[in-house]
């Protein structure tokens, strides 16, 4: 049929593609707009959602209350759509944080997003999105958001490609880890799980080439810092190659296995990200999109330098080559 949806995927990158990409999503909507962040800054997608508002699409954002610190991003952004008759509700208490990425146009398209709808998110970190027009990951990207709305419980198939948090992450994460025969790459900028890092490891064992870019310390927490230093120093024990990125600062959440299948998405490797907040993630074979994420990767490991992570229990050694502290970016 003519009018058929197309089924594969596409990939966004920042800050390649900026926030003319959101924006655009958000221009095709007709009929429905779902809209769950974790931080909305964004003046260029905030007036995006009004024109869409205004031109009688039924708009609905969940916005994250606060940070694990306590940090308040989005009470302008909710005042805002507040006062414009938008309808807006902070995430679901059963999280201590959402951290979710996603938006839905229609019921035709998908967005699972590691960046955040702010301006410092497109245009000087490094993230990926990935927009799907399947039916079924449509659909459970929908069902997740009104199962939140609605502050209900969500029983999501673990088959449709998606990864949710709290449900099985880890374990989809770990899943595809094991997977790898040849290469492994992973662009990821905090180690805080037991279960991935032994993941990793085994996957060097069994002669899988891992390269692995972090973002050093930048943006970790100071109760992170321990086990992302100590899980570095290890991984490199083991022969994994490590470069810290610094050309752009790091925020992405990629894994590239064998160069052919992809899981990229909200949750960091991080026992909080797998077992206590909602997180979404999304695993992709369509060769467009793996191979933009390759030369993507590619280019970001050429313009990297060799790392190896300072002693955790020295913080003299810490801030070493860093960039400057950034208190308005964490990963959380």
């Amino acid at each position: 049929m003519a009018d058929q949806l197309p089924t594969h995927q596409q990939l966004i990158v920042m800050p390649d593609d900026g926030a003319d990409s959101v924006v655009a999503l958000i221009e095709a909507a007709n009929s429905e707009l779902r809209l769950k962040q974790f931080k909305l800054q964004s003046p260029a997608v905030m007036e995006a959602l009004l024109r869409a508002h205004q031109r009688g699409v039924q708009v609905r954002v969940m916005l994250n209350p606060h940070t694990s610190g306590g940090d308040r991003w989005n009470d302008e952004a909710y005042a805002q759509l507040q006062g414009w008759g938008i309808q807006v509700a902070w995430t679901s208490e059963a999280f201590p944080v959402t951290h979710e990425k996603s938006l839905v146009v229609d019921r035709t398209a998908a967005l699972v997003a590691t960046f955040n709808l702010s301006d410092k998110y497109f245009t000087q970190t490094r993230d990926y999105g990935v927009v799907s027009h399947a039916p079924p990951v449509v659909e459970q990207v929908i069902a997740g958001f009104e199962a939140d709305w609605n502050r209900e419980f969500f029983h999501p198939d673990l088959g449709v490609g998606l990864v949710w948090s709290s449900v099985h992450s880890r374990g989809q994460m770990a899943r595809i880890i094991d997977l790898a025969n040849t290469t492994l790459w992973i662009q990821h900028p905090k180690f805080v799980d037991a279960v991935i890092l032994e993941r990793i490891i085994s996957a060097r064992e069994r002669g899988v080439k891992v390269r692995l870019l972090c973002g050093g310390k930048h943006g970790i927490s100071d109760w992170d810092i321990y086990d992302t230093f100590s899980s570095l120093r290890v991984m490199e024990r083991f022969g994994v190659k490590i470069r810290r990125q610094k050309h752009l600062k790091l925020h992405a959440k990629l894994i590239l296995v064998d160069g052919a299948y992809a899981q990229t998405g909200s949750m960091n490797i991080d026992r909080s990200a797998f077992d206590l907040r909602r997180e979404l993630g999304i695993e992709s074979d369509a060769p467009e999109v793996v191979e933009r994420l390759k030369a993507t990767f590619q280019a970001d490991w050429d313009s990297a330098k060799k790392y190896r992570a300072p002693d955790p229990l020295d913080p003299s050694l810490h801030e070493e080559g860093e960039l400057p502290p950034d208190p308005h970016f964490v990963h959380d």
